[in-house]
């Protein structure tokens, strides 16, 4: 067994519309009905390719396998998520637009620009912006 790729991930949210808002108007995620649940309990965040990328849940709801969490609180061992981006002025101005605060950095060695942001869950972001 090998790994090909990260697939998603999972976020348990004591806010469900805010939570979507924020990944809909920042990101261009699409929430969609998680299969066979109830669309206020379960949303899959899908990226424009289609692929379902963030996982959310309503926190206190049935998990597929339980484990305690607690949203608002660090991400506990895991520092961040990172996507990669297209359209880094426009994501600045966003950031900016809902009073956000962001982290910036770059690495000119690779042609990376970076921008580091918290959802309403307090899970870190990393988006990543090439070229």
């Amino acid at each position: 067994m090998f790994v090909k790729n990260l697939n998603h991930i999972n976020i348990q949210t004591h806010d469900m519309a805010g939570t979507i808002g924020f990944y809909e108007d920042l990101l261009g995620l699409e929430a969609r009905v998680a299969p066979e649940r109830d669309p206020a309990l379960r949303q899959w965040l899908h990226a424009p390719s289609g692929q379902a990328v963030i996982h959310l849940n309503l926190w206190g709801t049935d998990n597929t396998i339980p484990r305690d969490v607690q949203p608002g609180k660090p991400t506990g061992a895991i520092h961040h998520v990172a996507f990669e981006c297209d359209g880094f002025d426009e994501t600045v101005e966003k950031l900016k637009a809902r009073g956000l605060e962001y982290g910036y950095n770059e690495i000119p060695s690779i042609s990376l620009r970076q921008l580091f942001v918290a959802d309403p869950n307090n899970v870190l972001l990393e988006l990543n912006f090439r070229g």
